[in-house]
Parts: structure tokens; sequence; C-alpha cells
């Protein structure tokens, strides 16, 4: 393994239920100081989160020191080898070392879904995590004459815009829409940017996002910077209508596929033109 990642030994603290559809598992470093070389760079900060098989008391894996190692990962027997999902690193704290990832749940989740609604204080799992702060797993970068922010996240992607939100500066202007399973989902967000949010309840026949998106008044400035991540025909969709319908510079977007309708993760990784949105 590389900088600026590598990979961290962690074991479960405790866990929050956040929301219906939002739980919050905080992790420890397996050993003392198994976190004193994880530096998150915040905002929408992605790690990759490695857990055990059922029956299994910790992921298993090939050794760190593997000159081939993703592709001895790979060759393990899927029954085998440890489940890999893309995370969010939702907040990073050093006393004490703690490390917080949020999960979406859904009745019919995969893997990591049925995991973390049974974590407990203690398991262990393992994670590809960054060691400097300012990685290529940080993908929301507003220019320095950013005037205006734009978001739009489903509630894979909640944890991330949640998390930029607050590293914003004070009083900029933000315009967030947040697409969720259940009103409850609609969590309290906290930020000293100038923000309205509103969230879009698919329980309650919301709008689809491109159309509440495309419904909407934003103000006529000079460097706006859109920020989208979810699913990722909805991204796509989103992408399109503002570089193409409202004639958005597309060097100031940034857009991420989350995930697939239809599609695990594992098999995203065996297809990747399936995560494509432009």
């Amino acid at each position: 393994m590389t900088a600026p990642f590598r990979l961290f030994q962690l074991r479960v603290l405790r866990t929050e239920r956040l929301s219906p559809s939002l739980l919050r598992v905080t992790f420890g470093g397996h050993g003392e100081k198994e976190l004193d070389g994880f530096a998150s760079g915040g905002r929408d900060q992605s790690l990759s989160l490695f857990l055990p098989q059922p029956g299994q008391e910790e992921p298993v894996l090939p050794p760190e020191t593997d000159p081939d190692w993703f592709a001895s990962y790979r060759r393990m027997p899927d029954e085998t080898r440890a489940v890999m999902r893309s995370y969010t690193a939702r907040a990073q704290r050093s006393d004490p070392a703690e490390v917080d990832i949020d999960f979406a749940l859904h009745p019919d989740g995969g893997p990591a879904c049925r995991w973390a609604e049974q974590a407990a204080p203690g398991q262990r799992v393992t994670v590809l995590g960054p060691t400097v702060a300012d990685n290529a797993g940080v993908r929301f970068r507003p220019a320095d004459d950013t005037d205006q922010i734009v978001m739009w996240a489903d509630e894979t992607a909640l944890p991330a815009l949640s998390a930029a939100l607050e590293q914003l500066p004070a009083a900029l202007p933000v315009r967030a829409w947040i697409t969720v399973q259940h009103p409850d989902d609609a969590v309290a967000l906290a930020t000293p940017a100038d923000a309205e949010i509103t969230y879009l309840v698919r329980d309650e026949n919301a709008p689809a996002p491109v159309d509440a998106l495309a419904a909407a008044t934003l103000p006529d400035t000079a460097a706006p910077y859109v920020w989208i991540a979810g699913e990722a025909s909805c991204v796509r969709a989103l992408r399109r209508h503002f570089v193409n319908d409202r004639g958005y510079d597309r060097r100031r977007i940034t857009f991420t596929g989350y995930w697939r309708q239809g599609l695990s993760e594992d098999g995203l990784r065996e297809n990747p033109s399936e995560y494509e949105v432009s």
C-alpha cells in the first residue's frame, strides 16, 4: 500500500441512531495508537471500509505488504474475502482518537447495511483511509472565488454533504436539496454558511430531484459551484441540467455516483462504466 492511503485496524466503540434511515457508528483504533496516522481532509472525505463475512471475527485481507495488494484481494474466494464498501469519514476527533461513519439503512440493504444494523462495541473492521489531509478522497473543492454553492444529495451522500456544510465560510450563500426516505430523516444540519436546505421525502411523493432543482430560482452569480452526489443516474441528469439548461461551467461542477439503482457496489466495480455520470 502507498501514501496517501493505508490500512487501519479499527473497532466499534458505540452506535447512535440519527434518524429512521441513518445510523452512526463510532470507531476507535484496535490498538492504542492505531489512528495516529489517520488524517481526514473533512468535507466528503471517502474511505474504503472492509467488513468481516458472517461468522468471521475480523475482515480477511491480504498482507498489507503484498506488492499487488488489490489484485490479491480480488483473487480471494468471494465467501472469504472481506466485504469492501465506500463510505464517508463523517468526522474525526483526536482526543479521544475516534472516527464516525454514518450508514444509510434500507429494508433491502446489502451486506454493509446489515452489518451496521447489528454493530456492537468491540467488533472489528479495517479501513483504507487517508494519511494526509489533502488527498484524492476529498472531492468537494469549491474555488476561492466561489460566490454561491448549489448541492444535491440522497441519503447515501447526506453524511458527505453534512460534513461539507460544516466547513464552509460564514455567510456564503448555499442552496441544498436532499432526497431521503422518511420525513424523520430530515435532520437538522449545522453550518456557518447562509444555507437554505430543502428535503425531498420519497414517501411523500416528492418531485424527482432534477424537477425540483429545475423549478428553483437561483441567483445569477458570477462564480457558482455545484456539488451533486448519490444515485448515479440521478447525478447524471442533474449534471446535464446544470450544464445544458443553466449554462454552468462544467469545470465548476463536482459530481459523484455513489451507487446505481439495481447494481451492488461489487457489480459496479466489475462494470465501472456503470459509474459514469458524464
